[in-house]
């Protein structure tokens, strides 16, 4: 946990129980940019605080109009096209278990919206989450997950 896993896009986050299963979860070595979450003034679906895939998949639907989530989504790393935007509890579980892989300098947006003009975003200098303005821009990084 917390070292890169040679094959799989990543740095290894360990087990986390998602709908389908308990799953692996890897983050992206990097970031992909600072990005807004988007859509000012527009309430979404996008509210899950566990899965950043089912939000991601719902703000990509709204096309063009979820920067974060698009970058997030086009990340590709050793052949794995299938990141996403994590969601808060899934930016929580990177600061647990795999806090060193993320930089202490900025905030990172969450796929999780809090209302039309807010969503969830952490600090990875104490853990300390919050919600800010979806026009803001934060840092973006992607991860994926599969079945143990």
């Amino acid at each position: 946990i917390g070292e890169v896993w040679p094959g799989q896009g990543g740095i290894y986050g360990g087990l986390r129980q998602y709908p389908e299963g308990m799953c692996h979860v890897i983050f992206a070595t990097k970031d992909v940019g600072r990005h807004a979450y988007g859509d000012y003034g527009v309430s979404t679906e996008g509210t899950s605080r566990t899965d950043g895939r089912a939000n991601t998949a719902i703000l990509i639907a709204r096309t063009g109009k979820h920067p974060a989530a698009i970058a997030a989504a086009a990340y590709t790393a050793d052949g794995h096209a299938d990141f996403y935007l994590p969601a808060i509890g899934e930016l929580h579980h990177g600061w647990q278990y795999a806090p060193d892989s993320f930089s202490e300098e900025w905030y990172y947006m969450s796929s999780t919206q809090r209302s039309a003009d807010y969503a969830f975003y952490m600090t990875f200098v104490y853990g300390n989450q919050n919600n800010n303005d979806k026009s803001n821009e934060l840092r973006v990084r992607p991860v994926r997950r599969f079945l143990q």
